[in-house]
């Protein structure tokens, strides 16, 4: 499973930082009964063409584009050229390069042979060194581990900062070779989360990101977790990060998921209330204009809509929920769902069943 963009899809991050993360998260219905009519639930929603959990990929928050998932496959069968060609082809485009890059990181951390290989025919190619800062970022985390820090042992740590601190140097390298990429920076967020940059070292370094692309989606996901209270910043810090962030980005850049993950992060799983507030009200409905006007191949929009059906649920506004399935429905490495790990897919599909039991209760 991989998390975002993420998430998504979006920076392709390895499961092992979410199972970090997942201290702290609030699952609001997990543990809860399941209602005397889940069965029936679950067969009106596979009766609107919503597929059962064990059809859910757990992989990815929304389908990848032709050319990438060609290009994914041809990496893992050793051939470097098309996902060579994707990036090119991507050019300029941040926000899908940081994704393509994110996603080919993942794998070149598990085998590299085919990077290898890239770099060895051009040795200054920038698309193949940021690639392999990437990677180099990913295989830190997966040498950390997936266990909290006191199951983490002392070797797993030696590991994991040495790893980093190398990467540091292959970060820098990829953003000269191409200075106006903002991707090598939006990577170095994860070497500042896992080194504990000082706020002041933070702050320049989401400087050469907005200078460079002020508004990039992933970037943004990745700096929040930096702020959270659960990382390097606090409660309040995280909100007004999102807050600010949200409030400045263009309608249709998808930054008004900002509020809403800094409020799931800090949210107590007692707090019911918390999500029917007029503030998170008016987040969902902020959210709800972006995703109506951003691109609809925006990378990130998935994560978005999955945010969107969760929060509308929790509202009773069961119907604006589940057009939002509908419009995910087949894929779940997104939040919330993606914190649950193996469980990601079951979590998904009862919230998703209630609802249409709910809308079904209403008509």
């Amino acid at each position: 499973m991989t998390v975002l963009l993420w998430i998504l899809g979006i920076l392709a991050l390895p499961v092992v930082i979410a199972a970090v993360w997942f201290t702290g998260v609030f699952v609001k219905e997990l543990f809860s009964p399941s209602p005397p009519d889940a069965d029936q639930a679950a067969e009106a929603a596979e009766q609107l063409g919503l597929l059962p959990a064990e059809r859910q990929d757990t992989e990815h928050a929304a389908p990848l584009p032709a050319p990438w998932a060609q290009a994914l496959a041809a990496v893992q069968g050793g051939d470097w050229q098309p996902a060579a060609e994707v990036l090119r082809d991507i050019g300029r485009d941040w926000e899908r390069r940081t994704t393509v890059t994110g996603l080919l990181g993942t794998l070149a951390a598990k085998e590299d042979a085919w990077l290898l290989a890239w770099e060895a025919a051009r040795p200054e190619d920038p698309d193949a060194a940021v690639v392999r800062a990437q990677s180099t970022v990913y295989l830190a985390w997966e040498l950390r581990g997936a266990k909290l820090a006191e199951y983490t042992t002392q070797e797993q740590f030696a590991g994991f900062r040495r790893t980093l601190t190398g990467a540091r140097e292959e970060i820098a390298r990829a953003a000269a070779l191409n200075p106006d990429d903002p991707t090598p920076y939006i990577t170095e967020i994860w070497v500042a989360l896992g080194l504990g940059y000082p706020q002041a070292e933070m702050d320049k370094l989401w400087a050469e990101i907005t200078t460079r692309a002020p508004h990039h989606f992933g970037a943004h996901l990745s700096a929040l977790q930096y702020w959270c209270a659960k990382w390097r910043g606090s409660q309040q810090q995280a909100f007004d990060f999102a807050e600010r962030a949200a409030a400045e980005a263009p309608l249709g850049s998808l930054l008004s998921v900002l509020p809403l993950i800094a409020h799931f992060e800090h949210d107590e799983p007692t707090e019911v209330a918390a999500d029917n507030t007029p503030e998170m009200v008016a987040r969902v409905d902020a959210g709800l204009a972006d995703a109506a006007a951003a691109d609809p191949e925006h990378p990130g929009l998935a994560q978005l809509r999955h945010l969107l059906a969760f929060y509308l649920h929790l509202q009773d506004r069961h119907e604006a929920a589940l057009k939002q399935f509908k419009l995910v429905d087949g894929y779940v490495d997104a939040l919330p769902w993606s914190y649950l790990g193996d469980g990601a897919a079951a979590y998904y599909c009862r919230v998703r069943n209630e609802t249409v039991r709910a809308v079904a209760g209403a008509a």
